[in-house]
């Protein structure tokens, strides 16, 4: 992430935690966004006799993870950073795999999505330590809800999963 700031801003978190806390919001960011559009393509690709249910449940999905990128982005942009923005930064910054290009059955999708939603609690839970050392209450309030929606989509696709 660049190292530009916004100058003389004095909101009670130094810089240097501002920076950290940013990095970790531009990470999540980055992954957000590849879990948005690994979802959005497993919703135009699934096929199978849970076509109609998976098909729904991935909009609901891709729905609410393109809702969170703007509150992300621009908790970064007023911590005083530049929030990342293109394909080049979230594929640099991400931790996720990108959708694959053959799609792959049902069954692997849900599976690869519930790999994603546990992957990105976590990175939301490791930026919760750092925001909350700092005492920055929005930030911490923003991950918090980012873990508890990435482990409830995690959980009811792993019901799909159960044998």
């Amino acid at each position: 992430m660049a190292k530009k700031r916004i100058s003389g801003l004095e909101i009670g978190i130094s810089e240097q935690d501002r920076q950290d806390i940013c990095e970790g919001l531009s990470h999540l960011l980055a992954d957000t966004y590849t879990l948005y559009l690994t979802t959005h393509n497993f919703h135009w690709n699934v096929t199978g006799p849970q076509f109609n249910t998976l098909h729904t449940m991935f909009m609901t999905q891709y729905t609410e993870l393109w809702n969170a990128v703007d509150p992300i982005a621009e908790r970064i942009r007023a911590l005083g950073f530049p929030a990342p923005g293109s394909y080049a930064a979230f594929k640099k910054l991400g931790s996720l795999p990108d959708a694959p290009d053959e799609p792959p059955r049902a069954e692997e999708m849900v599976a690869r999505l519930v790999r994603g939603h546990e992957q990105v609690a976590a990175k939301a839970r490791e930026g919760f330590r750092l925001t909350d050392a700092a005492n920055d209450q929005p930030s911490a309030d923003l991950l918090t809800q980012r873990m508890d929606i990435h482990e409830k989509t995690a959980w009811m696709l792993r019901a799909l999963l159960a044998k």
